[in-house]
């Protein structure tokens, strides 16, 4: 007994030297928040680029678009692996793991990236360092377990997230008000908490109808909270907020939960708005279903899968109507709706003053 406790002690302090720890908040909050930015520095970024490029007929525009989007994998591997405080050399090694579980995964990849590059990235931690060949043994251990894995798992992690999306997407199809609403509500909550909306979507290829509906949800929880809270923020906190992030609500959202009820309630809005009167669709990247109005790129995404359905033949042409429910979704109704919420829970004592001050 006494020689368990002993192994057991060293194992855990074996664990805190390498700084392996196995939780939620460093996996699935920092692990999955940092995947979300390599994603949007590469494939997001080289969609615009290559967007502007066709729109502009600027082929180097085109080029650098296509060098930026084959890098994805990679980008999100190394971005974990930052996350996860991992050593130069296991850092170096997991462009080949992210390159591989990306390439196999298909319309999966970034999920199977983010579950692969975990194991990869604590194994290759647990040896850095531990021998005195570590330029060998350290990239080998992060390559070669994230190669195996690779090749055995992330085909079928690829299928499984392809088809939690798939269902996602087709059941939005068939019941565009319902669907609209849930996608828009939990979507748009994923985004103010401490988690990564654009990595669920992207690692479920969440587009089409669904994609719209998110992209409604995530508009309405970031312009909600910049016009609600401008009384006390003034144009700092809309700006923040409108187009940077409404998580910065979320340590007053922990003070009092009320405050979140007038986005969520534009957001259950929104999404059937944009599903059943303006069927808006979110065909460009799926990251960017899950961006909201955070630089525009939700936005953007919306016309950049305009373009594509133009190019492919889906769609004969962007008409007014596509523009007037993008601006309406995406910035009016979000605005008008939550104020008015927002007005009412004021007047009933349910949100005080300051109850929405940031510290900008």
């Amino acid at each position: 007994m006494g020689l368990f406790k002993m192994r057991k002690e060293s194992f855990k302090a074996f664990l805190k030297r390498k700084d392996i720890e196995f939780s939620a908040k460093r996996y699935g909050i920092d692990a999955l928040g940092a995947m979300a930015q390599g994603l949007f520095a590469s494939l997001l970024i080289g969609t615009i680029l290559s967007t502007i490029g066709t729109q502009f007929n600027i082929a180097i525009f085109n080029e650098m678009g296509d060098f930026a989007k084959t890098v994805a994998g990679s980008a999100m591997s190394v971005a974990i692996g930052f996350a996860l405080k991992a050593p130069p050399l296991v850092l170096f090694s997991l462009v080949a793991v992210g390159w591989a579980a990306n390439s196999l995964g298909g319309a999966g990849g970034p999920l199977a990236v983010l579950l692969i590059t975990i194991v990869s990235a604590e194994l290759g931690k647990a040896v850095s360092k531990e021998t005195k060949v570590d330029i060998l043994v350290t990239p080998l251990t992060v390559i070669i377990s994230g190669a195996l894995l690779s090749h055995f798992c992330a085909p079928a992690i690829g299928v499984a997230a392809s088809y939690v999306g798939n269902a996602i997407m087709w059941a939005t199809e068939q019941r565009p008000f319902v669907m609209g609403i849930i996608v828009s509500v939990v979507v748009g909550i994923a985004l103010t908490l401490p988690i990564s909306s654009a990595a669920i979507c992207a690692a479920l290829s969440l587009t089409g109808l669904a994609g719209g509906a998110a992209v409604a949800g995530c508009c309405a929880q970031m312009i909600g909270f910049a016009v609600m809270s401008f009384k006390e923020n003034r144009w700092g906190g809309l700006l923040a907020q409108g187009i940077g992030t409404s998580m910065l609500q979320m340590g007053n959202i922990v003070k009092n939960p009320k405050i979140w009820i007038p986005p969520t309630l534009a957001s259950a809005i929104t999404g059937p708005v944009a599903t059943c009167i303006f069927k808006m669709e979110m065909n460009g990247a799926a990251i960017s279903s899950g961006m909201g109005t955070c630089g525009f790129v939700g936005q953007i995404g919306v016309y950049t899968g305009w373009v594509n359905d133009i190019a492919s033949g889906a769609k004969s042409a962007i008409t007014a109507f596509d523009w007037v429910g993008l601006i309406l979704i995406s910035f009016v109704l979000p605005a008008v709706l939550s104020l008015v919420f927002s007005l009412i829970l004021r007047k009933i004592g349910w949100i005080k003053e300051n109850d929405l001050k940031l510290d900008l």
